[in-house]
């Protein structure tokens, strides 16, 4: 049993990445600019034609600029990041059922669990050392274009983070990225977050203040394949 990402509350609000405005999400369909996520059929991979081997897309097109006309999110050098972090159809064998999310923190991966046997692997970044965190918890909500807010702890290691204090609107330097898929436990927020970062030179070192990074086209892509309220294990 893995033990729960919620040890002591105080703990959690010094490494969490980012807090909530003053107005709390709320478990439920009501609560403002957020999108609940509601179930639908488990996602149906697409199995590659040699039995094992990797599926890879086309680099090129997966990580060029993206275009949505409120924000343009920067194309990604993807010849200058180590392949293994490059989006990526894989074998994987877990208990775990289709449609979780399961973050390996060692090897510096998120996967997003399929049938038979295969996972989309997607390179992160994960908290430096001290701020990590593992355990089994759940997406509770997903939300294009979020919002940033530094904990009263960032700011007091950076006071310059004070301007942002009432949150830092979406756009292409948010820290949060093109999108944020937000993390409970027991039903209480865990302040952590699977985001898109616009530092994506990261992706595959411990950098973040305790989330999860992606790139950004890759926080896009799980955004659209995650359904339900996913189940996530970080270990």
């Amino acid at each position: 049993m893995i033990r729960p990402l919620l040890a002591a509350a105080g703990a959690l609000l010094l490494a969490a990445c980012t807090q909530l405005p003053a107005e709390r999400i709320v478990a439920t369909a009501a609560a403002p600019a957020m999108e609940a996520v509601t179930p639908v059929p488990e996602p149906q991979p697409q199995i590659p034609p040699v039995e094992g081997a990797a599926e890879k897309p086309d680099y090129s097109i997966a990580y060029a600029e993206v275009d949505e006309g409120e924000f343009r999110w920067p194309a990604i050098d993807h010849t200058a990041v180590h392949p293994d972090y490059l989006r990526q159809e894989v074998d994987y064998a877990t208990d775990e059922p289709p449609g979780t999310i399961v973050v390996e923190t060692e090897k510096k991966f998120l996967y997003l669990v399929l049938k038979d046997g295969r996972a989309i692997r997607y390179g992160v970044s994960l908290g430096a050392q001290g701020r990590a965190w593992k355990g089994r918890a759940i997406i509770q909500w997903k939300r294009k274009y979020p919002t940033w807010t530094p904990t009263p702890s960032m700011i007091s290691r950076n006071p310059k983070l004070e301007q942002w204090k009432q949150g830092m609107q979406p756009g292409v330097n948010n820290p949060l990225g093109a999108r944020a898929l937000y993390i409970f436990q027991d039903g209480q927020d865990t302040l952590y977050r699977i985001h898109g970062s616009p530092e994506w030179q990261t992706i595959g070192k411990n950098a973040s203040s305790g989330c999860v990074r992606m790139f950004n086209q890759d926080v896009i892509d799980l955004y659209e394949r995650v359904r339900g309220k996913a189940p996530l294990v970080v270990k």
